[in-house]
């Protein structure tokens, strides 16, 4: 990995007082290698073409100069347009935008994406944004209704290029191009350059500085690494399980935001843990009242955000748990280098949602490691280890108890009972006042959320679904966690693989890769998708169209 210490600070690139004052905030100090080489070229105006790794910090290389040059007036004309392959990314993009500008007047954002509504979106093009976040089918919708105009636009960003044509969307991305005026900047950021990329920066883009970052992200081999799927609700009760089962010295949970630190912090307390937050609303002096708590021994868990536990050195932390998934691989490396210092092993969990799968691929891709699947403790595994851990107890507290008070108090409500006592009835009455009124055994909860068969048996990334004509050859079997579909478009209407990618992808807000077999017939097409999508999901991808076609989705 790059010496951090030996990059140029952010405030050396020439962006705004106000981009600085935010990142400075944030606790950003040093950019990427990517964000230090692209953001001086984007500044002076200049095309750019940026080959890196997602989760490289490519995101803010773009959107700091954006907000740094086109913030600052009032709204009117659309200044900026990023295009991104799904909503999902198109989405993040938004919120780090509206982050990064939090503190330059007059930069306004606005995503717009498929399976969203159209109303909100008219009402923000109405009122005058800086710049949209949109993906290349619903940009076109806007596009040919008039409702979104190009003519004053000063930069265009294609965010993951490779993804785009990958789903099919390069016809769409070259219609965006050409309605936008000859002297727009372009900046198209991808990780591979396929010919027709190379073709398209070719055509639209002017001399561009082309920025190659070949990834040196890694993580210190004595760390093990593990991720725990798990829905997003039931996160709490899977760092419950996880911390009885694992042996911990020490821990920092790492959450996405300074209310989840509190939240999750007040959780851990409330289950009988010594834990506390560590964000940025606590005063410098609490701050370092929490760390030599950890480092003493009188904590064992801080919730923590990046910002906050920045320069957090403790060699106790056995665990790293990433209760949210962070956006960026490098984030991801910084935060499990917490533990495994000083020659000692350490562990790193990342809880993982049926949402974050893509970025849980990036993170593996950009680290060249493998992340290890682990599985959610159940009630047997809970209740051995409680019951170890009941009998240690019970025979430290016994190696003592001769010179206990309480040996006397028992022996004399002994004497006064009419009835022996049952020692192991004692022992068990006993037991019962320590637990106070709660459960010893832990139940099983439902089953819990499990990757769905199809992305399991995934195709490897880059790859386009499995596709074939079906006219004149026999049905092939449908793979277990899938259902076939029939849908109303097929080759008679000009429809392409990427087609059908694309518009399930994104409005269904589906990863490509979990959409499974399609074929292609005259008049239909079937595809294959995963077997859990809400009915709500499947309703509405009845009513999508594709080739000037309603899907109209049925089950075969």
């Amino acid at each position: 990995m790059t010496d951090v210490a030996s990059r140029p600070g952010f405030d050396s690139l020439g962006l705004s007082s106000a981009v600085c004052s935010v990142l400075d905030k944030l606790g950003y100090q040093q950019p990427t290698p990517i964000q230090g080489e692209v953001i001086p070229h984007m500044l002076s105006g200049r095309d750019v073409v940026g080959l890196a790794q997602t989760g490289t910090g490519k995101t803010a290389a773009f959107a700091l100069p954006l907000i740094s040059r086109l913030g600052g007036g009032d709204r009117g004309a659309l200044k900026a347009l990023v295009l991104a392959p799904t909503r999902e990314l198109a989405l993040q993009v938004t919120a780090n935008l509206e982050q990064y500008a939090g503190a330059q007047p007059g930069f306004s954002v606005v995503s717009l994406c498929g399976g969203m509504p159209f109303g909100p979106q008219l009402k923000a093009l109405r009122g005058g944004v800086t710049c949209v976040v949109g993906t290349p089918g619903r940009v076109i919708d806007h596009l040919e209704k008039g409702t979104l105009k190009l003519s004053e636009l000063q930069c265009l960003v294609l965010d993951e290029a490779d993804e785009m044509l990958r789903m099919g969307f390069i016809d769409d991305v070259q219609q965006v191009m050409d309605a936008v005026p000859g002297t727009c900047q372009v900046a198209l950021f991808s990780a591979t350059m396929p010919a027709p990329i190379r073709r398209l920066a070719q055509r639209y883009l002017k001399d561009p500085a082309e920025v190659t970052i070949k990834s040196a992200t890694s993580t210190a081999p004595a760390i093990r690494q593990r991720y725990l799927f798990t829905a997003h609700r039931d996160k709490p009760d899977a760092l419950l399980r996880v911390l009885e089962l694992e042996a911990v010295d020490a821990a920092i949970v790492f959450t996405r935001t300074r209310e989840a630190t509190v939240d999750v912090a007040n959780q851990l307390c409330e289950a009988g843990y010594r834990a506390a937050a560590l964000n940025g609303d606590l005063a410098q002096a609490q701050r370092e009242q929490v760390v030599d708590q950890l480092k003493r021994g009188k904590l064992d868990i801080v919730v923590a955000t990046d910002v906050a536990a920045r320069g957090l050195d403790v060699p106790r932390i056995s665990h790293v748990i990433n209760f949210d998934i962070p956006f960026d691989a490098e984030v991801y490396t910084h935060r499990i280098g917490r533990t495994g210092r000083a020659g000692r092993a350490g562990d790193a969990i990342l809880f993982v949602t049926p949402k974050d799968k893509r970025l849980l691929a990036i993170i593996e891709r950009v680290t060249r490691q493998k992340v290890e699947e682990m599985p959610l403790p159940d009630a047997a595994a809970i209740n051995a280890r409680r019951e170890q851990r009941f009998v240690e107890k019970l025979e430290a507290a016994m190696a003592s108890a001769d010179e206990s008070p309480m040996r006397g108090v028992i022996a004399r409500w002994l004497e006064k009972r009419d009835m022996p006592v049952d020692t192991l009835t004692l022992a068990a009455a006993l037991a019962d006042i320590g637990l106070d009124g709660k459960p010893f055994f832990a139940k099983d909860r439902p089953r819990p959320a499990r990757r769905p068969a199809a992305e399991r048996q995934a195709s490897p990334a880059g790859q386009r679904p499995r596709v074939r004509k079906a006219a004149g050859r026999a049905a092939t079997s449908v793979e277990q966690g899938m259902v076939r579909y029939k849908i109303a478009v097929g080759h008679k209407d000009g429809v392409k693989p990427g087609n059908i990618v694309g518009a399930i992808a994104n409005e269904a807000g589906l990863n490509s890769r979990v959409i499974g077999r399609i074929d292609i017939d005259t008049r239909s097409s079937t595809v294959d998708l995963p077997d859990n999508l809400p009915a709500k999901t499947v309703s509405h991808l009845k009513k999508v169209w594709v080739s000037g076609r309603q899907l109209d989705l049925q089950p075969v």
